[in-house]
């Protein structure tokens, strides 16, 4: 069932159903999530069971910003690094996912079982009203502190941006809240901050140098990191890190313009004479002689209005019912690194 998130009687369902313990198909700025109450360990089995998702994989729960999030971290974390509560007001609400140390006891199964929780204050008008709803509880009733929220995808396949995606995935039972496309549609970057400097586990919309600039550390390397892991100090496990994630059914490739377009001339014509096509591209570069039977998207030339479409794409061209999907490989710069590494986590071998 799909509810609009513009009516009020949709945010009290939608509350009431999560209070009992049922799942919901939030929407976020950055992609759908499937929600559950990250204090009721019932629910958030129900998570993992829906997207036949490991257990022991990290869940990212979801805070109200009605005091900052304040109110949700002091519940969930044992404590927050002043670094973190700098990029907390940074960020928050956005698109920045914290992963503290967690309180003993409290959202056990959101946090796989681990130490740690990740934490996220979104921006999103509507999943911000679900949340306020379920914190200011009415008399008698006990608050729900964070909605755990995973993409409301299948466990590995491309994330959802639209109420409808989510409903060709995991409907028709799921209770979805419609707040229409996500604005940025790729997931947040999400900060380690168990560590005594900030680490970045994976990409998104905010940058490396937005998050040092913000806080005045800088990111420990790869050599650092290297170094503690020897010590037995691990990065916890997060969200959305495996080496292969957000994949279609179609094989993904990622090529550069050169390769692509040497890709393309080797085809030689044969393929023109196939009944259904068979490959798919997206790519940024205008590229020549493409055969007929080729579905050809065009693919943004700025990283912002590519990371909106990607995953739509990425479902679009899988509906073709293409085996390859070739795209572009993005330039190697910051602005760029959420996008990239979405594409190479999708094209990783399984």
């Amino acid at each position: 069932m799909i509810l609009s998130a513009s009516d009020p009687a949709s945010i009290a369902t939608c509350a009431d159903t999560l209070r009992a313990g049922g799942l919901i198909g939030l929407p976020t700025e950055t992609v759908y999530g499937l929600a559950a109450d990250a204090g009721n360990d019932v629910a958030v089995a129900q998570i993992f069971a829906a997207k036949g998702r490991p257990a022991d994989h990290p869940l990212i729960v979801h805070v109200s910003a009605h005091d900052g999030g304040m109110s949700g971290v002091a519940h969930f974390a044992a404590q927050v690094p002043p670094f973190a509560q700098q990029l907390m007001s940074a960020f928050w609400p956005g698109p920045l996912t914290l992963i503290l140390p967690r309180r003993e006891g409290v959202g056990t199964a959101a946090a796989g079982g681990q130490a740690s929780v990740g934490l996220r204050c979104p921006s999103h008008p509507a999943a911000q009203a679900v949340l306020r709803a379920l914190h200011d509880a009415p008399a008698g009733v006990a608050p729900v502190w964070g909605l755990a929220a995973p993409s409301a995808n299948r466990f590995g396949r491309v994330s959802p941006t639209t109420a409808l995606h989510v409903d060709s995935e995991l409907g028709p039972d799921l209770l979805i809240l419609d707040g229409g496309a996500c604005d940025l549609g790729i997931e947040s970057t999400i900060i380690d901050c168990t560590r005594g400097a900030p680490v970045l586990l994976r990409p998104g919309s905010i940058s490396r140098t937005q998050v040092e600039q913000a806080c005045g550390r800088k990111l420990l390397s790869k050599e650092e990191l290297l170094e503690q892991e020897t010590r037995g100090l691990e990065a916890p496990k997060a969200s959305g890190t495996l080496e292969s994630h957000y994949a279609p059914n179609a094989t993904v490739r990622l090529m550069d313009a050169k390769a692509l377009q040497t890709a393309l001339k080797m085809l030689d014509g044969a393929i023109d004479s196939v009944a259904r096509p068979s490959i798919a591209v997206y790519a940024r570069t205008l590229l020549k002689n493409v055969p007929r039977n080729i579905v050809l998207r065009n693919m943004p030339q700025y990283a912002a209005p590519t990371a909106h479409e990607l995953f739509s794409v990425l479902r679009e061209l899988d509906a073709t019912g293409v085996k390859l999907i070739w795209v572009e490989t993005p330039p190697d710069t910051q602005d760029w690194e959420g996008v990239r590494d979405r594409l190479q986590r999708a094209s990783a071998p399984t």
